[in-house]
């Protein structure tokens, strides 16, 4: 799904929290959104998602205006994991994921066959095939986050929004993640703080202060001055011999 923004804003009460950003995305893509804490990445997603109200711009999905469709329509389209998620605490595993399935299922229609084998491959996407009767309340902090990508997983969607979606992962879930999410035949916008991690996109987003401010290739973008100037440290790029992959080691810059 190929996405686009046109002057894409917000404000909460007289505080602009985004701020004119127009973006284009090609379907398949992987694009991160970086920059420090408050830059705004999480309301771009959520203004990208449909979720917020008085927003300013235009967003599109392949040509057509996400004004012009309805709540079902962009989330048959569009999922979207954030931060802060929850989950009604009665519900198991599998009930959690099979709330993805809501947006293509009429008001008394149950969960069909192809339903439960969605979820099933949802489930096992993310590791969590072995524990569906698990109760949300038994679950940690890394089990949540991953029922929770399961379900927008089970969703379906052609555009993936992910914020921080390795937060309270151990390294092997999030690798696991990351890898799931290259694999993946759809779009895919994610939020990531690990600047390590956001050299595997195809192109980065790069916010401060409600603005996108940079855009292009990691490399491009991951300048020397794009870290002093907008994360406040300085950068040593080295190379990875076992697979040639450029990583970065960051130090302190003298206040």
């Amino acid at each position: 799904m190929r996405l686009s923004t046109t002057a894409l804003g917000w404000k909460a009460g007289p505080r602009r929290i985004v701020e004119d950003v127009t973006l284009e995305i090609a379907s398949g893509e992987t694009f991160g959104l970086i920059g420090p804490n408050g830059s705004g990445k999480s309301t771009l997603l959520r203004l990208i998602a449909g979720l917020l109200p008085r927003a300013e711009g235009e967003v599109r999905l392949d040509g057509t205006s996400l004004s012009r469709l309805s709540r079902r329509q962009i989330a048959r389209r569009i999922a979207l994991v954030e931060q802060q998620a929850d989950t009604d605490e009665s519900l198991s595993v599998r009930a959690a994921v099979e709330l993805g399935r809501t947006p293509w299922l009429s008001a008394l229609q149950p969960l069909g066959a192809a339903d439960a084998q969605i979820v099933d491959q949802a489930l096992a996407a993310v590791g969590m095939a072995q524990m569906t009767g698990a109760h949300w309340p038994t679950l940690s902090g890394g089990e949540r986050q991953r029922v929770h990508i399961a379900r927008a997983l089970a969703q379906r969607p052609r555009l993936l929004l992910l914020d921080e979606p390795t937060n309270h992962l151990d390294i092997h879930h999030q690798l696991a993640l990351l890898r799931l999410v290259d694999r993946l035949p759809v779009t895919v916008i994610l939020a990531l703080h690990d600047l390590n991690q956001a050299m595997g996109c195809d192109r980065l987003g790069v916010m401060a202060d409600g603005r996108l401010i940079a855009c292009g290739r990691p490399r491009d973008v991951l300048t020397p001055a794009r870290l002093a100037q907008t994360f406040r440290v300085g950068a040593t790029a080295l190379t990875d011999p076992a697979d040639h992959a450029t990583l970065l080691r960051f130090r302190c810059l003298e206040e």
